[in-house]
């Protein structure tokens, strides 16, 4: 399973200032996403997740610079969430320097939207969607009654989707549909939030995600990156 490391994008910092030495004092703190990918990279990182907070309440990608920095320091794909809800969206993502995409839910309930979308990042769109009961129910659907995860699921993977990011899905309940899913569905999943520590990981790659999202967790130095590798392997 591979374990992705999550650095949120504001005002063209990281939220969370990273120290790899918080705990023994040594190291340099630092909130510039490039020097903070750079280290993850260093250590092994597949990839890396950006999200957009900016971008996210503004409805449009709002970090373009950030996500360029990032793209100059890293010869590894990146990934960005938040603000993407058009074509048009990812397209300035992908010329910032992303590779991968993540829509939000708000495109679920529109299939030409959908489609699009899959035309311009191909395989490497992604969809998130928050599996957890209220608020998959809160979601404002537009259809006559509340789908389930799994038709939802079926829809978009039949207009082209073969990547999901399941928001909360590494506990309880949720991380049990992770594990339904992963035996039905032809689409790679993975799972963002819900895990604190090493356990936490192991429980995921036993339910057959392909990838972990990690972000406080390792910013703040509750998770150790090469422990986490290890733990996913």
């Amino acid at each position: 399973m591979l374990v992705l490391p999550a650095i949120d994008l504001e005002r063209g910092r990281s939220r969370i200032v990273y120290w790899p030495g918080a705990g023994t004092g040594e190291g340099t703190p630092t909130d510039r996403p490039e020097r903070i990918a750079e280290r993850f990279v260093a250590l092994g990182a597949p990839l890396i997740h950006l999200v957009d907070f900016d971008g996210a309440r503004a409805g449009a990608p709002a970090n373009l610079d950030a996500i360029a920095a990032v793209a100059r320091r890293v010869a590894i794909p990146i990934q960005i969430a938040g603000g993407l809800e058009s074509a048009d969206a990812i397209r300035l993502a992908f010329a910032a320097g992303a590779t991968r995409a993540v829509l939000g839910m708000s495109v679920v309930d529109d299939p030409a939207l959908v489609r699009e979308c899959v035309t311009v990042a191909g395989d490497w769109l992604a969809v998130g969607i928050d599996p957890r009961p209220e608020r998959f129910a809160a979601f404002p659907w537009r259809r006559p009654a509340v789908p389930s995860l799994d038709t939802v699921i079926d829809e978009l993977v039949g207009a082209g989707v073969r990547r999901f990011v399941l928001a909360h899905g590494g506990a309880g309940t949720e991380l049990e549909q992770v594990a339904a899913l992963a035996r039905t569905v032809d689409a790679d999943l993975l799972v963002a939030g819900g895990v604190r520590d090493l356990d936490g990981i192991r429980r995921v790659r036993d339910a057959g995600a392909a990838g972990i999202i990690l972000g406080e967790a390792l910013l703040s130095g509750a998770i150790d990156y090469r422990a986490a590798l290890d733990a996913a392997a």
